[in-house]
């Protein structure tokens, strides 16, 4: 294609943004890159999970009250997921680089004081700012190889970058138990985590090196408050219904109904401001919408099955936290295979979409046989379930967000990437949230009848302290509260696989177009006018051997990233 060749309109960058031509790296400096990008998401990830072992002893230590518990987990998922898309803006209109060693500066502070906490208040309020570094960490991560990375090619390297996902996931409330287990003490589940993020900003520095393109842009912080404020009605009405009140009430409709408001304002903002938070451009594509779909189920996935699977070992087999976390270790094991071969596949084949439709569909099913679980099931038929729904979250996850890189710029990839995460974030956040309310109900029914069964007044058990204290209970007591939660867990897992039939339609009308052979969308960029094509039924992409002809595009001559 010549350099004269003009964009079709659909082809343009979103949003008016100039089409910078991004200069490649090689696959070393891609690899030498990525391990500071991957060690700090694994940080910011491990510290979400980390301390969901050590809440009850934090709690215990700080004199604590069960309100105080709900907030420490919801005050950093707050910030998190509200802060998401908007690190994901700030990175088109600033230097990337600066802004992930930005986010894991504040998420170092965040940490340490949260370690240093002498209270439940402070610890809250720590917590916000570790959150904030959070939501950073995570968006600025994909956004950052989105960057670094060409759609054909990222699928070599999403493989790691869904590893680590997963390893971080899973392995949080394994290394939260081991620290609680020791004599570290729990303010080491803050501690742990400052090192390695501090070893991760020197290899950025070192390593990472992005072109940027400043222009000059306006924040647009009405938006940007708008849309953490809605995330914040309805994370906060999650995190309080059913305990505080109920979730049919006027009290869900008013935070309902609030939010709606809010986000009503929200898109009127986003409309009419130059550089919005969240192009409407970006999130009224086809493609776009239905991966949103999509995450949440995995998000869902991804968060819950860890929070819940580590409980039903706790609570219903009689595991300790240590022993919990390895027993989860399937789940890891089948999101870091599936993401490694899916990765692969997809740089030989250039298709996407068949791997994030089987990815979700293996979801459902690794959802639909947990739903099938009590407290007797047989822990090999458990480990070959999760290893089902990791293999599904390794083959759909990355490549959800793939899907939607590939279909904008290099100056609008942190918007479509900060979207993504959003909604995946956003996901976990309320499905944990709403599935454990499920749980929580299902297993009180379940213990009142089993305790009627067994002639003990069930009124007296409800005043009686906790029933995840199993130990403390009285052995038939024990044995009811056991089976309760064994049984009941299947419940959420069903809801899960519901949820996720919903993702999988969703996946199902994705429309796939061949992944380009270039970072930039630009004029120079080679077959761009059949990159941007969508694939008919058993049309093959352009493979790179038939793509790349000697001096068809002097842009990648030297991009070792094509070998």
């Amino acid at each position: 294609m010549s350099s004269s060749t003009v964009n079709p309109p659909s082809q343009q960058p979103l949003g008016g943004a100039p089409a910078h031509h991004q200069a490649e790296m090689s696959h070393r400096e891609i690899v030498e890159a990525l391990v500071g990008i991957l060690a700090a998401l694994f940080v910011g990830m491990v510290s979400s999970t980390i301390v969901s072992n050590a809440l009850p002893t934090i709690i215990a230590d700080l004199d604590g009250t069960q309100r105080a518990y709900t907030w420490l987990v919801t005050a950093t998922l707050l910030a998190m997921t509200a802060t998401t898309p908007i690190w994901g803006k700030l990175s088109d209109l600033f230097n990337k680089k600066f802004l992930l060693q930005l986010s894991i500066v504040i998420f170092v502070i965040g940490s340490s004081l949260s370690g240093a906490s002498q209270n439940t208040g402070e610890m809250i309020g720590f917590r916000v700012i570790q959150g904030i570094g959070m939501g950073g960490i995570t968006a600025l991560a994909q956004t950052v190889i989105g960057a670094m990375i060409p759609p054909r090619q990222r699928g070599r390297y999403n493989g790691y970058l869904g590893s680590v996902m997963a390893l971080a996931t899973v392995s949080g409330p394994l290394i939260g138990g081991v620290i609680v287990d020791s004599s570290l003490g729990w303010r080491w589940c803050f501690y742990v985590c400052v090192p390695l993020a501090v070893i991760a900003l020197g290899l950025i520095q070192k390593t990472l090196h992005l072109e940027h393109h400043p222009r000059k842009a306006s924040i647009d912080w009405g938006g940007a408050t708008l849309i953490a404020a809605a995330v914040s009605a309805v994370l906060i009405w999650v995190s309080f219904a059913g305990d505080d009140f109920a979730w049919m009430s006027w009290q869900t409709a008013a935070f309902l109904i609030g939010a709606a408001v809010i986000l009503a304002l929200a898109v009127v903002v986003e409309r009419r401001v130059k550089e919005p938070v969240v192009p409407p451009a970006i999130i009224s594509k086809r493609t776009t919408l239905l991966a949103v779909v999509a995450s949440l189920a995995v998000g869902i996935a991804m968060f819950g099955g860890s929070v819940f699977l580590g409980q039903y070992f706790q609570v219903a087999r009689g595991y300790s936290p240590t022993e919990a976390g390895l027993l989860t270790m399937p789940l890891m094991l089948g999101v870091m295979v599936s993401s490694i071969i899916v990765g692969r596949l997809i740089v030989s084949t250039g298709y996407y979409k068949r791997y994030i439709v089987g990815g979700v569909a293996l979801l459902v099913v690794g959802f639909g046989l947990l739903g099938t679980i009590d407290h007797t099931t047989s822990l090999a038929l458990i480990a070959v379930y999760m290893v089902f729904v990791g293999a599904g979250v390794g083959a759909s996850m990355q490549n959800l967000v793939l899907a939607v890189q590939n279909t904008v710029d290099v100056s609008e990839i942190g918007a479509a990437s900060g979207v993504i995460a959003f909604f995946r974030s956003l996901g976990g956040a309320v499905g944990v949230t709403v599935l454990g309310a499920v749980l929580s109900n299902h297993v009180t029914d379940l213990i009142a009848k089993g305790l009627v069964a067994i002639g003990v007044d069930a009124s007296s058990m409800a005043s009686g302290g906790s029933t995840l204290d199993v130990k403390s209970l009285p052995a038939p007591i024990a044995e009811v509260v056991r089976a309760a939660y064994g049984d009941g867990t299947a419940r959420i897992f069903v809801v899960a696989a519901v949820v996720g039939i919903v993702g999988l339609i969703a996946t199902l009308f994705i429309e796939e177009v061949a992944l380009r052979q270039t970072v930039s969308i630009t004029p120079a960029a080679e077959g761009f006018g059949e990159s941007e094509t969508p694939l008919e039924d058993g049309e093959r992409p352009v493979t790179d051997e038939a793509a790349q002809s000697p001096g068809q595009n002097q842009n990648q001559n030297q991009s070792p990233t094509r070998a």
